[in-house]
């Protein structure tokens, strides 16, 4: 029996996988569906870069020396010396996908190709079953099976989900009208995409955002200190509402688009203007799709109607291909079904997630990764938080620090000070 069983292996039990390798005092093992790792494939534009330093690798927020850090990644590669040259903390997205895909084809305790398809426990240990029939038994779990795509009701099976965007893109390409929906980093990064490569094909391009505006991601020094253990210490202590609340007011803090990337799409624009070849676009804020058709027997266009919201007024749309950059959101996996008196819910059916991370009943068994946005906030996606994250999940898997958790960071204070 193992110590405990990883479910999913995207980058942060990837990274629980990285740190756990050097604890000789565990035996832990991860399990994947997919036969290879592939980090939002549908998004691995050439261009494209995290929006997080290098530092928020697998490993070196918790352990600077560790083997699978992004530099020793890059020295074992040959690519230390040009990352250096480059002088950019941001690595390529792509970059970051072969960085995952080295860790993880190096580690034995990854298992690719194991769908977990139902967790049991016995009395003694959880028992995991693959759809390839293996069982796996572990006294505790990690959860790390990732986030879905998120299609608003309005738009239920309508268009392409920015999550399969490259899979489509020549075939988008093909039409005579493209419209895109959403207001963060993924949108902006498409619509740049497909206006710079506009002039070649010839359709035209809309940018609809509920967003009164095409929101920068703030990136202020005490504003990047509510990714720190005490804010997220001082959220997960608020009354659920405030939580609520505090999440939708600080969607721009760290689902907005990059500064840089806003000032491309307008010099893009501007080039495309002198060149003569624009535009041929339409960006639009704060505009609310409300419903959607299409006619299958016509030409296949959609419908869209729209609500303005400042101005009042409704509007149709009519595009031939439709993207939704809607985002993503957790869900729960039916894998867990027969288990599901060991854990703690919300009154809304979500994990009702501990500060350490756990969410079951002894708060000692069942940890979850990036499920808790709505209890511990905007730190829950950032990559730069899953080496402290996994910190905190090792010492209750050890009962030690083996690798040290920060307590505080930051320079000011949450809530009323002492």
């Amino acid at each position: 029996m193992r110590d405990f069983i990883g479910i999913g292996v995207g980058p942060f039990n990837l990274g629980l996988a990285c740190l756990t390798d050097a604890v000789d005092e565990l035996d832990g093992v991860f399990l994947e569906a997919r036969d290879e790792l592939a980090w939002h494939p549908g998004m691995m534009l050439d261009d494209a870069t995290l929006q997080v330093p290098f530092l928020a690798d697998l490993v070196t927020m918790a352990d600077p020396s560790s083997r699978w850090s992004f530099l020793c990644y890059l020295k074992e590669t040959g690519n230390l010396y040009p990352f250096y040259i480059r002088e950019s903390f941001y690595p390529l997205r792509r970059e970051y996908d072969e960085y995952c895909r080295w860790a993880a084809e190096q580690l034995e305790s990854v298992r690719f190709g194991q769908a977990v398809t139902r967790v049991d426990h016995d009395g003694s240990s959880y028992v995991v079953t693959t759809s390839t029939g293996e069982q796996y038994r572990g006294r505790r779990l990690v959860l790390g099976v990732g986030t879905k795509p998120r299609v608003p009701e309005a738009l239920q099976g309508m268009g392409i989900h920015s999550a399969d965007y490259l899979l489509h893109k020549h075939e988008l390409q093909r039409l005579g009208s493209i419209t895109i929906v959403g207001s963060g980093q993924s949108a902006a990064e498409i619509y740049r995409d497909l206006l710079q490569e506009s002039p070649d094909h010839g359709y035209r391009l809309t940018w609809l955002t509920r967003s009164p505006r095409f929101f920068p991601m703030e990136y202020a020094k005490l504003t990047l200190e509510m990714t720190s253990p005490e804010y997220t210490s001082y959220f997960h202590d608020l009354p659920s509402t405030t939580r609520e609340r505090l999440g939708r007011e600080q969607r721009s803090l760290y689902k907005g688009i990059s500064a840089d990337l806003v000032d491309e799409i307008f010099d893009l624009h501007y080039r495309l203007r002198v060149q003569g070849d624009g535009p041929h676009t339409t960006l639009v804020t704060s505009t609310t799709v409300t419903g959607a058709t299409r006619d299958p027997a016509g030409d296949g266009a959609y419908e869209l109607a729209c609500h303005h919201d400042e101005t009042g007024e409704d509007f149709t749309l009519r595009s031939e291909g439709l993207v939704l950059a809607t985002g993503y959101a957790a869900e729960v996996p039916s894998f867990l079904d027969p288990v599901r008196d060991r854990i703690r819910w919300d009154d809304r059916g979500r994990f009702d997630v501990a500060r350490d991370y756990t969410v079951d009943h002894g708060n000692r068994e069942i940890f979850v990764q990036n499920a808790e946005e709505h209890t511990h906030g905007l730190a829950a996606p950032d990559l730069g938080m899953g080496a402290y994250r996994n910190s905190v999940i090792i010492a209750a898997l050890t009962g030690r620090e083996v690798y040290p958790v920060e307590k505080q960071i930051a320079v000011q204070s949450f809530g009323v000070p002492r």
